[in-house]
């Protein structure tokens, strides 16, 4: 399964009222492992940032000047994300600017109709009902290193929310074996696996390991009666 880890910045909060998107930043996973591959553009809106805006993500109009429209950058966007399930914390906010962005361009592309969504808050309400489920509190309550995040940015955004939606929809992602760890039993890093990696080989046992197995279990059984994995032949 193909997901993309998605964030977008904008230059305020309402589509409705002709605000834009400023940047994209995207992670994929391939069967929840990351594979290093990602996507990431600042867009000039045509139009200023609300000061508001700017205080939270720190992308000024200055920035954004010599930048790419979003018709520039739309069909490499849309076939990166194209086919995938979009993972989104607050997805309505992120879908409803991306098809606003689309309907721009005279485009028939709506979003939900070429990708299926997730939305992590949702999932994170739902798991921690009463709780404050932003990022922020999300990194805090799963242990997720958001040191670098002191203005929200797309990219690492979809980065850091990448890592909590595998925590918050798989529990540990690893376990430490050493007793005298500060995270026995706790949350480590996230692995991250090249998705062109080569699937590991199965080795089957040879006929002379198969034999060898047999005269040893039979051994056993004179010894000891029925072992386990005679029980578990007989129940099936």
């Amino acid at each position: 399964m193909r997901q993309i880890v998605l964030d977008t910045e904008t230059t305020g909060i309402d589509p409705a009222e002709g605000h834009r998107i400023i940047e994209i930043g995207c992670v994929e996973m391939i069967e929840r492992q990351l594979t290093g591959r990602h996507y990431h553009v600042y867009i000039n809106p045509e139009r200023e940032v609300e000061a508001e805006a700017i205080t939270i993500h720190g992308i000024t109009n200055e920035f954004l000047a010599d930048k790419p429209i979003f018709s520039d950058v739309a069909d490499e966007f849309f076939e990166f994300i194209k086919g995938a399930e979009l993972v989104i914390h607050n997805a309505a906010f992120d879908i409803g600017f991306m098809d606003a962005e689309f309907a721009r361009l005279k485009s028939k592309r709506k979003t939900t109709e070429h990708c299926s969504v997730v939305d992590s808050l949702a999932i994170a309400r739902k798991k921690h009902p009463g709780q404050k489920n932003n990022l922020d509190a999300l990194c805090k309550r799963y242990g997720v290193d958001n040191s670098s995040r002191d203005l929200h940015g797309a990219l690492l955004d979809a980065e850091i929310l990448a890592d909590v939606y595998l925590l918050l929809t798989g529990g540990q992602t690893a376990l430490s074996l050493d007793a005298n760890s500060d995270n026995a039993g706790g949350v480590q890093a996230i692995r991250r696996v090249d998705a062109s990696r080569q699937p590991l080989p199965v080795i089957s046992a040879s006929d002379e390991e198969e034999e060898a197995h047999r005269e040893f279990m039979a051994a056993l059984a004179a010894r000891a009666g029925d072992t386990v994995w005679d029980r578990l032949k007989t129940s099936n």
